[in-house]
């Protein structure tokens, strides 16, 4: 039997932008990706804290430092610039790996830049 268990996050980032046009999907500075083990076209849940909307899409890569986290495509219309979200990956494991592994939590300031990295969470601490 597998296990869904979260792989990463990306705590209370920033909408920097909202694209319509755009084919799909959402653009995260490439280094944010980095710091979560967030792969190139890996597939995400985004929930938004401002609206309470959930969804899915996949990832692409943004120009590294630059704090950059684009909803785009069908995606646009369900977020707003200033929206604050938390992206969130999953992976299945079996029970043992289950049992020993860390997620990667990225918590970023108000600019997307990175404040804190931890590998668990804890009832009750909160980041505003």
């Amino acid at each position: 039997m597998f296990l869904t268990l979260m792989k990463s996050k990306i705590h209370r980032a920033r909408v920097t932008e909202a694209n319509l046009n755009y084919v799909g999907s959402i653009t995260i500075d490439e280094e944010l990706m980095e710091k979560a083990d967030i792969l190139k076209n890996e597939k995400v849940q985004i929930v938004d804290n401002n609206n309470g909307n959930r969804f899915e899409t996949y990832v692409i890569p943004g120009k590294r430092g630059s704090g950059m986290i684009c909803l785009n495509g069908a995606a646009a219309r369900l977020v707003h610039p200033g929206d604050v979200i938390i992206i969130i990956t999953y992976g299945l494991f079996d029970r043992k790996e289950a049992a020993e592994f860390a997620p990667k939590i990225i918590f970023v300031d108000e600019n997307n830049k990175i404040i804190e990295i931890k590998d668990e969470e804890e009832h009750g601490n909160t980041y505003i």
